[in-house]
């Protein structure tokens, strides 16, 4: 059976919800805070679940050799189109972001806006981080974005809901599966009579929990942070930021 993020009728849906102008915009201040956070000023950059291209875009304006990987080619092709657009050089690599691999070959990794643990097994998780740590040069840098457990659990609510513009509403089911290990999700996008049902299930993973992940993976210097901006990863933070340096 397909596993439920390589259908990219769903995503092709829940486009207008994750890829908000608001959002789009941010990405140029994202990538000057990683580059604030790592002084990296120039090199190669890898952007793994790239999706439309938003952050591999703005890292080649900023002068950086940029490859961005995503299985999704409606994405992918968005990302081709605002390049060109933007007249910029990104090698777009269509591919499971978990097998992709260049030994030694990358300055900076990037993973961003929770899109790790789809994978029904854990042991792909750790293959990822493990592809990713190969990948890097010595030196260089992995940079992760994604909701920690720790976060879910303070912000959880078994039904959320939103509503676009265009009339478009989005409600958001949730439930906690295997004694806190994973989150299942049950999305509805109804507009005007047409309702639409998706089931996105990924793993949950708390900071030090993914720290010792890391640790297995090969890397030693590992820092949890609570924002881009360098804040400690606490009770206030909204999103969990892991910085990680190969030797």
């Amino acid at each position: 059976m397909k596993e439920w993020f390589k259908n990219e009728d769903l995503w092709k849906a829940l486009e207008p919800f994750l890829f908000s102008e608001k959002r789009i915009a941010a990405a140029a201040d994202e990538v000057q805070a990683i580059l604030n956070l790592t002084g990296k000023n120039d090199g190669m950059v890898l952007d793994l679940c790239c999706g439309i291209g938003r952050h591999s875009i703005q890292f080649a304006k900023n002068g950086f050799s940029v490859t961005g990987v995503d299985t999704t080619s409606i994405y992918l092709e968005k990302a081709k189109a605002e390049a060109l657009k933007e007249k910029v050089e990104v090698e777009w690599i269509l591919q499971d972001a978990r097998k992709f691999i260049r030994p030694d070959y990358y300055d900076l990794v990037i993973n961003m806006y929770t899109s790790f643990g789809y994978s029904e097994n854990q042991s792909d998780d750790l293959e990822m981080l493990s592809n990713i740590f190969r990948s890097l040069k010595s030196k260089g840098f992995f940079i992760m974005d994604l909701m920690g457990k720790e976060i879910v659990a303070k912000m959880y609510r078994d039904t959320i809901s939103e509503t676009l513009p265009d009339g478009t509403l989005l409600v958001q089911k949730h439930h906690i599966t295997d004694s806190w290990g994973r989150i299942r999700n049950h999305w509805i996008l109804i507009k005007d009579h047409d309702v639409r049902h998706m089931h996105l299930d990924h793993w949950l993973y708390s900071g030090q929990e993914l720290k010792r992940h890391l640790e297995d993976a090969g890397f030693k210097k590992i820092s949890l942070l609570g924002s881009l901006n360098g804040s400690e990863y606490g009770i206030s933070s909204n999103r969990l930021i892991i910085i990680a340096q190969k030797d």
